[in-house]
Parts: structure tokens; C-alpha cells; sequence
């Protein structure tokens, strides 16, 4: 298994945001601890790709190669995707459609409701039966597995002035913080979303995550910037078995 990739702290506050409290001071933010990939754990990695997908099971596409994200089959181009991610993963892309060739796919390049496609050929097809579900209105989050619920959990939303937008999206990345002290607890879920409404002064970027945090007493409140915070013995739980490209379902 590779190794875990340490990121430098600029990239991470640029890359992750809505994920704390209030919206830190840029000196502030600027001593907040890097986090570290987690790659795929052994013996949970996602399957081959059967030749038709059951109810409950959900393709996911691994780069092969780098490849151009176009708006439409053969399109212009919207993109260009690494076979990495900017925190060091490998990237697989949620496939919510397959024709002619081409996948149409979930991607942080793209807003949030949009997608893209990349040709078939640049990409191992696998699968995965795995997905989470948040209901905000419950402040909950479900692991779903073959379509079943396995474990459900408390997490915290977006407050009302930055609320978590709804839509489907996909787990990119499985991180660690390198300082026990994180304003992340323990880890992080990387997600395709982005924030919508982001506070004003606010110095980092405008990813999603699932997260944890040193406040546990805010989990199951309106009490984020955007990102879903859960308990650690959740986190570990999901780290633990959710393969890169699994769907995230999030309504209100």
C-alpha cells in the first residue's frame, strides 16, 4: 500500500473549507495542522464491475491516466483530471452514466448538480454497494450497503446562513490530520460538493467534508460552515470500509 502523502498546510486551507466553527482569523488559519491521505484499506477495496449493475450497487471509475472532463461526449472540455488528487488519493469518479464509450461522472471540477465525461478507455470500471445517505432535517447520516441500512449516525449540518447543500455527491478522499490537536478531529471524508455560501473573510477553499471535530457537544446541531461533523467512532467506522467513489445522497 502507498504511503500516505503529508500535504503542505497552503494547499489544505486552500482545498477544504466550511468544515470549522467560526471562520478563523488568516494568522489563525494559517497554523491549522495538514492532513494526510488514507489510501484504500486493504480486503474493503471496491469490486470488478459486473456486466450489469443490481439495485443498491453503484459504478465507480479508477483513472488509468490522466483524462479531459468535457461538458458532453466528445465535448468541450471542462477539466483536466490527474490520476491523483490534490491531497495525494487516487482519483475515482462516481459513474452515474454510461453510453457510446463515454462516462458521465461526479467531479470536484465541476459545480455542484453538474457533471462530466471522460472516454471509458482512460479508466478501470469497478463497483461498489456501499453509500451514504444524510437526511438534514434529522441530522443524520446512513451507511447503506446492498441497499440496507448498516449504521446510522449523528452528524452536524450547516447553519442556516451556510447551510449543506442537497444533491448527490462522492467520497474523493479518506484523510488524516498529522496533529492530535485538528480542528478536524480525528479525520476527514473529502466530498465532490462544494460550499454555496461561504462567510466573508473566510481564507480557505470551498470543499465539503465529512469531519471530525474537537467540539463534539455541536454534533446533531445547525452549528457548521457547510461540512458534516461526526462522532470519531464513526468516522473510524466508515474510514474503515468506504471505498474512494462512493456516492454521498444529501436531502433536505
Amino acid at each position: 500500500m502507498r504511503r500516505a502523502v503529508l500535504l503542505p498546510l497552503a494547499l489544505l486551507l486552500a482545498i477544504l473549507a466550511g468544515c470549522g466553527g467560526e471562520p478563523a482569523a488568516p494568522r489563525e488559519a494559517a497554523q491549522a495542522p495538514a492532513l494526510q491521505a488514507n489510501f484504500e484499506p486493504e480486503g474493503e477495496k471496491a469490486d470488478p464491475a459486473p456486466a450489469a449493475l443490481p439495485e443498491g450497487r453503484y459504478l465507480l471509475a479508477h483513472l488509468k491516466r490522466p483524462a479531459l472532463l468535457r461538458l458532453t461526449p466528445g465535448g468541450r472540455t471542462a477539466a483536466r483530471l490527474a490520476r491523483r488528487t490534490e491531497f495525494g488519493s487516487r482519483t475515482v469518479l462516481r459513474v452515474v452514466e454510461r453510453r457510446d464509450g463515454w462516462l458521465r461522472v461526479l467531479a470536484t471540477q465541476r459545480p455542484n448538480g453538474k457533471t462530466g465525461w471522460i472516454p471509458e478507455a482512460s479508466a478501470e470500471l469497478r463497483a461498489t454497494d456501499f453509500a451514504l445517505h444524510v437526511d438534514r432535517s434529522a441530522r443524520r447520516l446512513a451507511l447503506h450497503r446492498d441497499g440496507r441500512v448498516v449504521r446510522r449516525m449523528t452528524v452536524a449540518i450547516g447553519r442556516p446562513g451556510t447551510p449543506t447543500p442537497t444533491g448527490r455527491f462522492a467520497v474523493t478522499d479518506r484523510l488524516r490530520p498529522s496533529r492530535a490537536d485538528s480542528p478536524y478531529g480525528c479525520c476527514a471524508i473529502a466530498l465532490t460538493g462544494h460550499q454555496t455560501k461561504l462567510v466573508p473573510g473566510w481564507p480557505g477553499g470551498d470543499r465539503l467534508a465529512i469531519h471530525g471535530t474537537p467540539q463534539t457537544e455541536t454534533i446533531g446541531k445547525a452549528a457548521s460552515l457547510g461540512c458534516m461533523r461526526a462522532h470519531r467512532r464513526d468516522l473510524e467506522y466508515l474510514l474503515a470500509r468506504l471505498p474512494l467513489g462512493t456516492p454521498v445522497f444529501i436531502r433536505a
